[in-house]
């Protein structure tokens, strides 16, 4: 992939560009000395590749928000301290490395997009990210290269492209297909202060890797000043990523912003479009600018050439007709009934659901899924949530989530990066809207023979709107998030540790089997004495 990107960083005008005498359909025009007075502008001509660095810069966790509400920031995790990115472009390369404190989330996370609990949590205070061609990896500390998932991965490799000299260059490629319009803009109301005169605003568009459509937003100064491309993520398909770069400083004849701003989602005061909406994602201000500075060659290691994606579905039966069904970083169980099945959460996205889904059938013949329980709204855990809505499930959630997962996840909406069964073929009861059940303290699935009791937890610093289930004669306590097994306790999860314990004093459970989404079930007195521990 990367090979496909490289090209003569030289060119000022479009390869192949439509000659001065072309007419553009009215609203168009031609994008070639657009491009050229920007690339002259900012001095494209002579960067090859480019170190900025800096401290003081946010790091947000798209998807892991306390509560969906209007112009609600991801939450802020960390700080991004000491970092240092280095793209080149000419090379398919990106290197990052910065500090942020350990024990608050997974040494996969780099900022933004990406997050999967579940996986090891960061232990060092170095963090270490690059991009090469196809292929991303990170290295907690002096650890060794861990892959990251080639859909992440794919959005990294993106986002080397997403600022004004890698624009320029991404629009020569070969595909690209530039087309240019003209707008008037009024500028941002808030950030940017009041609404101000319009503004004539040129746009760019491209598309990348035949499927990413690149807008550059081009201000009367020839400056790229906004960036948005649409990616996909399994909870709300298209989603909208946004850079905005201010503050251009020149140095050796290239300009580059030092002040960087990304929304990932989309910016909507009045979410006309989506609930959860208007998260700013990452930025901060880099003003350590050095053109030029390749850094050294980043070669993929064998490691992460050679991952191995493919996962099957385990299946541990934890009780008679209670299942585990693991493989991936976040679990799902699976409570078989007289005449149907219940599943306790839809992490992961379609393709691991169907899978999910297919040994369920096996498990059961015979039996419709009845009823899926989403512990919470956060977008790791919701991913297959469509999925089992396309085979019929009623989904459970607490009330104070369904605006958000009817509004923006249980749709029959386009998706257009990658679209999947319910986008194809919405069942009818989607727009019937017999498709969930909205719990607030308690609820109840049985047979008359075996009982699921689903209760919500009070309110924890992790999320709102947080269910847990309980199997009363098997004693067994369904829980997501609030206490993991996949690794020793830490304290940055001890608040959902109390939370949990509260919940099973004030409703008197017996419990002697807790079964974690993340993680193998243990016993009821592991939890206690990880509880004990933590608050010594």
């Amino acid at each position: 992939m990367a090979k496909r990107l490289v090209g003569p960083v030289a060119l000022l005008m479009l390869a192949g560009s439509p000659s001065a005498a072309q007419e553009f359909p009215p609203g168009f025009v031609d994008p070639a000395p657009l491009l050229a007075a920007v690339a002259e502008e900012i001095g494209e001509a002579d960067l090859r590749c480019l170190s900025y660095s800096g401290s003081g810069g946010y790091a947000g966790a798209v998807g892991q928000t306390f509560e969906n509400a209007v112009n609600i920031d991801w939450p802020r995790i960390g700080s991004l301290d000491n970092y240092t990115r280095t793209i080149n472009w000419e090379a398919g390369t990106s290197v990052e490395t910065f500090d942020r404190e350990p024990g608050l989330a997974p040494a996969s996370w780099k900022y933004g997009l990406g997050w999967r609990s579940g996986t090891p949590t960061q232990a060092h205070t170095r963090q270490t990210h690059v991009t090469n061609g196809e292929f991303s990896w990170h290295m907690d500390g002096d650890g060794p290269a861990v892959a990251v998932h080639p859909e992440i991965a794919e959005v990294y490799q993106l986002d080397m492209w997403l600022n004004p000299h890698g624009f320029l260059k991404a629009a020569r490629m070969p595909g690209a297909n530039p087309v240019a319009f003209w707008r008037w803009e009024q500028i941002e109301k808030g950030r940017d202060g009041n609404v101000v005169a319009p503004v004539k605003m040129h746009v760019v568009a491209i598309e990348m890797f035949g499927k990413y459509r690149v807008d550059a937003t081009i201000n009367p100064q020839n400056l790229i000043q906004r960036l948005k491309t649409t990616v996909n993520i399994p909870a709300l398909g298209d989603f909208n990523i946004e850079h905005e770069s201010t503050n251009f400083v020149s140095i050796d004849g290239v300009k580059w912003p030092t002040n960087w701003h990304s929304h990932q989602g989309w910016d909507d005061n009045w979410q006309f479009y989506r609930q959860s909406t208007g998260h700013n994602a990452y930025g901060g201000p880099f003003p350590d600018i050095r053109p030029n500075d390749c850094g050294d060659p980043v070669p993929v290691p064998e490691s992460v050439a050679e991952a191995d994606w493919s996962t099957e579905v385990t299946v541990d039966e934890i009780a008679d007709g209670v299942y585990r069904l693991g493989g991936n970083p976040a679990a799902s169980y699976m409570v078989e009934f007289s005449d149907f099945v219940a599943v306790f959460e839809a992490p992961g996205d379609e393709e691991w659901s169907l899978k999910v889904i297919d040994r369920i059938t096996q498990l059961a013949p015979g039996k419709p899924i009845r009823w899926v329980i989403a512990s919470h709204p956060h977008f790791d855990h919701i991913g297959g949530l469509r999925t089992y809505l396309h085979v019929g499930s009623t989904i459970v959630t607490h009330m104070i989530n369904l605006e958000f997962l009817n509004h923006d996840v249980l749709t029959y909406e386009p998706r257009t990066i990658k679209p999947d069964i319910v986008s194809k073929w919405p069942p009818t009861e989607l727009a019937e809207g017999y498709n969930y059940e909205a719990v607030q303290e308690n609820y109840v699935i049985t047979d008359n023979e075996r009982i699921l009791r689903v209760y919500y937890v009070q309110p924890l610093r992790h999320v709102a709107g947080m269910l847990m289930a309980y199997l009363p004669a098997e004693r067994i306590a369904f829980q997501s998030a609030l206490f993991d097994t996949h690794e020793p306790p830490r304290p940055a999860q001890l608040p959902s540790m109390r939370a949990l314990h509260t919940q099973v004093e004030r409703m008197s459970l017996d419990v002697e089997t807790l079964a974690p989404v993340h993680g193998e079930p243990v016993p009821w007195s592991v939890f206690l004495d990880a509880l004990e521990q933590l608050e010594q």
